[in-house]
């Protein structure tokens, strides 16, 4: 046990004491902080009002384009080029031609831009005018487009989870991202941190390092030390990613989170604007007083409700489910990756061996998007679940739902086991294979070893 322990310990420092190690682990946390700001920062710094010049000779839309948060419009009288020339003096961003036309055939409606009209500009006023003409449809027809609004639905279940403890809200959105997050932290550390053992022994096997320190040590407490002590380094750069995580977005957002003030509009045609500018600032500040308090009441409602379901989750299973099956999927893959490090002479040699490894990790993440969240208590799910090959990744996506006790320790139980015998497997071929040198390794060769006697 001293041995193995000698080994962990090697392994452990030479790996946190590399430069790679610690430009990646203090790295990491600032670039997963720009992510989380630089997008809401970009779309901030962008967000400036657009401001289109409307010439409507149909007189369908004379005062019934609205302003709205981040884009007004201009009204103009004259020809369309009369028109254009006013529009190539502003720095507006587009001019509206609404021809002639009847609210049944509603055709020609062109839009003149200095360059290329970005998509979203085309899109926004494409729904503006939509609105309006469905708008003075309704009227024709005689219906009342208000009442209509009146009548549409917006039903919002609430989902109580109906527990050995008693009733709870439950929140499917929060819970199934609760799960996915867990699941794909251990899909991706497993290939991470697993084919880091594979590098090591192939790197030890191929400098003949190994050699001497099998002089001294068994394959078996070899493998075993390198194992762990990977693990170790694995836990250890996660546990710092989540503290240096916290830090760097809570300084990142002290820094950038200022709320960027409103841009203001560009000045209104000459003439044309100076007339309608009261009114404007009116219908302003109407829609943003009736904007923003049903904005708020949006906002105020979702935190309400993430808060609920994070506040129901299971906070302290969840966690511990996921440090088990977090060490217990890599120490499973881990024995795996070691075992290939051992037959082969270099990295090329791994993609034959490495195939039939990797395929349950990647069908149990396929299937946890496609079946386990829909359904995850039927019998997919507890299936794979409970293999031990596939259990790491599904069962952390189902326990945030709410997995049976016995279920749960069953999965744990063949985990262990899977672990064991993987290990078993895996040292059989280590012992023959980490002295193997110059020779193309098959399947029929590898079920061989398992039964030399060394």
């Amino acid at each position: 046990m001293s041995k193995i322990w000698l080994i962990i310990q090697r392994e452990y420092l030479t790996r946190v004491r590399k430069k790679s190690f610690i430009i990646m682990t203090l790295l990491t946390p600032v670039l997963l902080a720009a992510f989380m700001i630089l997008p809401g920062l970009l779309i901030t710094m962008s967000g400036d009002t657009e401001t289109v010049m409307v010439l409507d000779k149909s007189g369908l839309f004379e005062g019934k384009l609205k302003n709205q948060k981040d884009l007004k419009f201009v009204q103009l009288a004259g020809s369309l080029e009369q028109a254009k020339m006013a529009y190539q003096e502003t720095d507006y961003t587009a001019l509206l031609y609404i021809p002639e036309m009847s609210i049944d055939d509603p055709k020609g409606i062109t839009v003149y831009g200095k360059k290329n009209t970005s998509l979203q500009t085309q899109i926004r006023l494409e729904n503006t005018l939509d609105k309006e003409i469905e708008n003075q449809r309704f009227l024709a027809s005689g219906l009342d487009r208000e009442m209509l609004d009146r009548i549409e639905a917006n039903v919002k279940v609430n989902t109580i989870n109906l527990s050995d403890e008693g009733e709870k809200d439950n929140n499917a959105i929060i819970t199934s991202i609760a799960g996915v997050v867990g699941a794909v932290i251990i899909y991706f550390f497993i290939f991470l941190y697993g084919v880091q053992i594979m590098r090591g022994v192939i790197e030890e096997k191929t400098s003949r390092i190994v050699e001497v320190m099998i002089s001294s040590v068994k394959p078996f407490q070899l493998m075993m030390g390198k194992i762990v002590g990977i693990a170790a380094v694995g836990l250890t750069q996660f546990l710092l990613w989540i503290v240096l995580s916290f830090v760097s977005v809570t300084a990142v957002s002290a820094v950038f989170g200022i709320d960027a003030a409103p841009s203001p509009a560009a000045q209104f045609a000459a003439g044309q604007a100076a007339a309608q500018g009261e009114e404007i600032e009116e219908e302003e500040a109407t829609a943003a007083t009736v904007d923003n308090a049903a904005e708020e009441n949006e906002v105020a409602n979702t935190i309400n409700d993430i808060k609920r379901g994070v506040s129901n989750l299971p906070i302290a299973l969840i966690f511990g489910c996921f440090l088990f099956y977090f060490l217990g999927g890599y120490l499973l893959y881990g024995s795996l990756f070691g075992a290939i490090g051992a037959a082969v002479d270099n990295e090329t040699d791994t993609q034959q061996f490495m195939m039939p490894i990797t395929i349950p990790l990647i069908i149990s993440f396929i299937m946890s998007y496609s079946v386990v969240l829909k359904n995850p208590d039927g019998p997919v799910a507890f299936w794979m679940s409970i293999i031990p090959l596939t259990s790491p990744i599904v069962m952390m996506v189902r326990v945030p739902f709410g997995v049976p006790a016995w279920e749960l320790l069953l999965s744990m139980a063949l985990l262990v086991a899977g672990f064991i015998f993987t290990t078993w497997i895996a040292s059989r071929i280590y012992r023959v294979g980490i002295l193997m040198y110059g020779k193309k390794i098959n399947y029929k060769e590898l079920s061989k070893w398992l039964f030399y006697r060394v």
